[in-house]
């Protein structure tokens, strides 16, 4: 007999989105950092794998590969991020679709089409990071490194 009850897996964030994937961290593993969010975050983080889907679905539902999503305080300070990175928080993804195109075609056709976000960033022609905080800024920025500092400027260059 079918169980309707049976519980989902608490590990799935969203259909497409696990938590493992939202909290990998390259530079915790090698250093040995807990990157294991707080409840509060967890939350938050399932927030954000649901707007990711939304980001899925205007890309054509094309797998998207997550380089960085939830980072503790201290990943984040191992990596030298921002004191304010919305990763910290949940609310933000970096992330490429290879099946779509390059990470500054992907920003673009987000950057057209999607709503309701605080951030897109095509980031050094490597990722496109995007925020979905409170702030609900619309930013649209592309990073790139000039004499080792970045350097963010408006609007995605494609």
């Amino acid at each position: 007999m079918f169980n309707f009850n049976r519980p989902t897996d608490p590990n799935k964030l969203s259909p497409n989105f696990h938590l493992s994937e939202m909290t990998i961290s390259a530079a915790a593993a090698r250093a040995g950092v807990s990157n294991v969010p707080p409840a509060p975050t967890l939350a938050i983080m399932r927030q954000t794998a649901a707007r990711m889907e939304e980001v899925r679905r205007l890309l054509g539902n094309l797998p998207i590969l997550i380089t960085s999503c939830y980072r503790s305080p201290a990943v984040n300070k191992l990596i030298g991020g921002s004191a304010t990175s919305a990763h910290m928080t949940g609310h933000a993804v970096d992330f490429t679709c290879p099946k779509f195109g390059t990470p500054a075609q992907v920003a673009a056709h987000l950057a057209k089409h999607l709503r309701g976000f605080d951030q897109i960033i095509e980031e050094f022609g490597q990722w496109v990071h995007i925020g979905f905080g409170p702030g609900q800024r619309a930013q649209k920025l592309t990073a790139r490194k000039v004499a080792g500092r970045t350097i963010y400027k408006p609007g995605i260059a494609t």
